[in-house]
């Protein structure tokens, strides 16, 4: 989890290996829903929903569940999720922050608070923490896609911004606003991306010892664990040497 593949740790992804399959299905459902409602139900015709598309589609979800997802933005009887952002810090002075869908604001606030508040950390207020991340574009792709050099090559032709490249795969930055018009293209070069996503990039990283990456990954996995909550962000790094002794 360090050098090439530290954002690996920096993002608590919503495919990790602990995550129940249920759990992620519900939260890919909700994107969609939410995606199809904002715009267009045609996934050529609106960005975000063929974002979310794609990306249940690399969970490997039913098509089933996917056109259910998109069928019910258009149903009367269907809840109705805003998005909702918290800010906060969690253990050895690290930055976090959830992104969440929620039918409840209430009932969502209070199990982020919660959550923080029994993993050593404290909920605060919106903009504390969030001053310290770059809103950016992000691009991963399997290793399988290319070497580093073709990989380099088609991004730097697509216009990103930046890439990092790994035995783990590859990660591909862009501006926000360019994130479509990137992934468009590096998918006629590459094909289809594991993920593309809007994402919140340190501008800063802290180190985390043992005793700190513990507490830590115990909060994220309870804030990821709420069915509301979408992404969890950060600017912690643990090196290779914490995770070993984290077992």
């Amino acid at each position: 989890m360090a050098g090439h593949s530290k954002f690996k740790n920096i993002m608590h992804r919503k495919g990790a290996q602990d995550k129940k399959r249920s759990n992620l299905f519900s939260k890919l459902s909700r994107e969609i829903t939410v995606a199809a409602k904002m715009g267009m139900p045609d996934p050529d015709m609106n960005p975000r929903l063929r974002l979310a598309v794609n990306a249940a589609k690399a969970q490997s979800m039913p098509k089933d569940n996917i056109q259910r997802a998109i069928d019910k933005a258009s149903s009367n009887d269907g809840e109705n999720f805003e998005e909702v952002r918290y800010e906060g810090y969690g253990p050895g002075g690290s930055a976090i922050i959830v992104e969440a869908l929620t039918d409840n604001r209430n009932r969502t606030a209070t199990n982020i608070r919660t959550a923080f508040s029994k993993n050593g950390g404290n909920l605060a207020a919106s903009g504390a923490v969030s001053h310290g991340f770059d809103r950016k574009g992000l691009i991963e792709y399997p290793a399988s896609a290319g070497d580093e050099e073709t990989v380099l090559m088609a991004a730097m032709e697509a216009g990103a911004d930046d890439i990092e490249s790994s035995e783990d795969g590859h990660t591909i930055w862009t501006e926000g606003d360019a994130l479509h018009q990137v992934a468009g293209d590096l998918e006629k070069a590459l094909g289809a991306a594991d993920s593309v996503k809007l994402a919140w990039k340190p501008t800063l990283t802290v180190a985390m010892d043992e005793k700190d990456a513990g507490t830590l990954l115990k909060l994220v996995d309870a804030l990821d664990d709420d069915d509301d909550v979408q992404t969890v962000w950060g600017n912690y790094d643990i090196s290779d040497e914490v995770m070993e002794k984290l077992g």
